[in-house]
């Protein structure tokens, strides 16, 4: 199985850059991980918010292919704990699932579009954070996760 990691807009703060760094590199001992990142759109201060989303939408669809198994990354999506979510990765690897992908959109979130063709949707809290730092919570636990699969020390049940 391949994780797909779909985000918009690059990573702008050194310390997030940093972070995804580790845990990409960490994550190649495990599984593979394609970390696609969408360009921010440029002139967009005459257009809507849902236009916004809507030019995101279409971009993101092109790095999709019909046999991804998609998960977008949302408020409003199932809470799993770290055992739970390894369990998942295991369930998705077990399946036979080609590509994994999970998708972290822009600063307004997803078009409904998007939300209508993919309505798998993962929280990694009740809280909301920005899109940026999701990022690094999102590889974390990708990693924290293999590690329990693979049953390495990184994780620890108290």
């Amino acid at each position: 199985m391949n994780i797909k990691l779909i985000v918009v807009g690059k990573t702008v703060k050194s310390y997030f850059t940093e972070a995804e760094e580790e845990y990409l590199k960490r994550l190649k001992h495990y599984i593979k991980v394609n970390y696609i990142v969408i360009p921010e759109l440029k002139k967009t201060k005459n257009l809507s918010v849902d236009e916004i989303k809507n030019k995101e939408g279409e971009l993101i669809q092109k790095h999709l292919n019909p046999t991804d198994i998609v998960w977008l990354m949302d408020e409003k999506g199932k809470h799993k704990t770290s055992l739970e979510f390894a369990d998942f990765l295991q369930q998705k690897m077990n399946q036979g699932t080609k590509d994994l992908v999970f998708i972290i959109g822009g600063a307004f979130g997803f078009s409904d579009e998007i939300y209508q063709e993919y309505n798998s949707k993962l929280s990694l809290s009740k809280m909301t954070f920005s899109h940026q730092m999701i990022r690094t919570f999102l590889l974390e636990q990708i990693y924290r996760g293999m590690s329990i699969i693979k049953n390495q020390p990184y994780h620890n049940e108290g």
